[in-house]
């Protein structure tokens, strides 16, 4: 029962500090979206006063919903005192390996929207930043989560460095190689890792079939279905699904 307070205790501590980064987060980009016209849209070139053509709209869901899940974990963890255990660990030893965890989900975080999201393709840059969290926090390993942070690192810098300027963000796609190169290497280092682990085999199994998936349908959904921008059209997947839609498939719908 002692430990299982414990685990219970530090996990909330965990949550809370999560929940404030993620809490910032959200706050940051719902104002930078709201600095996009919302009733005033432009379809195709053409000002519009619909509402659900705005390039705003997707932006005020996704970080819309991680504001409230953010709020919801803060509340959980607050319940349970966590805020006051937070605050009495700062600067002690012992707590370094959660202030290691805040840090590493922190740059994660603002590698993945500052440097990967506006340059990389979405799909490959999303299923790094799944790839990342999963490996490097499902279990709290030390190793692992450095490991991850540094190989999502690596593209984001490359992107930031190569490609800074927005007028480069749709250049050839040399840094969608880099990031696919990184996701490449960490899915190979954690099916290493946990090879000999019957315990986690399955989950991690699995992680990289998701972490690809779940991005590369909302990234088709969004383009395709409720016809709104996604980030990176020329990326190095979306512009191959787009160009085989429009020559490919769309095409078999017609008749032609």
């Amino acid at each position: 029962m002692q430990t299982e307070t414990f685990d219970r205790s530090v996990m909330r501590v965990r949550d809370f500090w999560t929940s404030i980064v993620l809490l910032l987060v959200s706050l940051f980009f719902l104002w930078r979206t709201s600095l996009l016209p919302f009733f005033k849209a432009d379809a195709a070139g053409v000002e519009s006063g619909r509402w659900y053509n705005s390039a705003a709209l997707i932006p005020y869901g996704i970080f819309g919903c991680l504001l409230v899940l953010s709020l919801v974990l803060l509340v959980i963890a607050l319940r349970d005192g966590a805020a006051a255990r937070a605050f009495a660990s700062v600067g002690r030893i012992a707590d370094r390996s959660e202030a290691r965890r805040v840090v590493c989900l922190s740059v994660m975080l603002l590698a993945y929207i500052c440097a990967l999201v506006p340059r990389v393709d979405f799909t490959v840059s999303s299923a790094l930043l799944i790839v990342a969290l999963i490996w490097g926090f499902h279990e709290n390993r030390g190793r692992a989560m450095l490991l991850a942070t540094g190989l999502i690192s690596v593209p984001a810098g490359y992107a930031l460095v190569a490609n800074f300027e927005q007028a480069s963000w749709t250049k050839p796609h040399d840094d969608d190689w880099v990031a696919l190169a990184a996701l490449a290497i960490m899915i190979a280092a954690m099916l290493r890792e946990t090879a000999g682990r019957p315990d986690v085999r399955r989950v991690m199994r699995i992680t990289p079939v998701v972490a690809i998936l779940v991005p590369a349908f909302l990234t088709i959904a969004m383009a395709f279905g409720f016809r709104q921008n996604v980030p990176n059209r020329t990326g190095l997947l979306f512009s191959a699904i787009e160009y085989h839609y429009y020559v490919s498939l769309k095409p078999l719908f017609k008749g032609k």
